[in-house]
């Protein structure tokens, strides 16, 4: 299951590829601390037909926000529809939030971070041309 996970917090960050290393996926983990990289290359991925089947998002970041991250995408949502789920990972309790998820085509779900084990696995169950285990 390739994964993007996108945050500016080098803790978080740190936290999930142990996580990943954990349930056994570390090598499907993709990084990025600076969400304009991340969006370049998930459009250059898109051009290539590589995308990656699930983009964990983080909100609450500087220069650019999960929000942003999202409306930088649109050229290529079409392209990523049923190849590529993003879950919001972030911190934030607020309703406001999970309805404004729910605007986007692309967004899965929202989740509370810390991210979890069980949080992976059920990740893994829904992702699209995920391949069996």
């Amino acid at each position: 299951m390739q994964t993007v996970l996108i945050d500016d917090d080098a803790t978080t960050v740190f936290l999930t590829q142990r996580l990943f290393e954990r349930v056994g996926l570390e090598q499907t983990l993709i990084t990025f601390l600076s969400p304009i990289e991340a969006v370049a290359f998930l459009r250059e991925q898109t051009l290539l037909g590589g995308v990656p089947l699930v983009v964990l998002l983080d909100l609450n970041m500087p220069l650019m926000s999960g929000w942003d991250v999202l409306e930088a995408l649109k050229p290529v949502e079409s392209q990523l529809l049923g190849q590529c789920v993003v879950y919001i990972l972030t911190s934030s309790l607020a309703p406001a939030d999970t309805a404004r998820a729910n605007e986007y085509p692309l967004v899965a779900g929202l989740l509370h971070k810390p991210l979890t084990q069980g949080q992976i696995h059920a990740i893994q169950a829904q992702v699209p041309g995920k391949q069996p285990e």
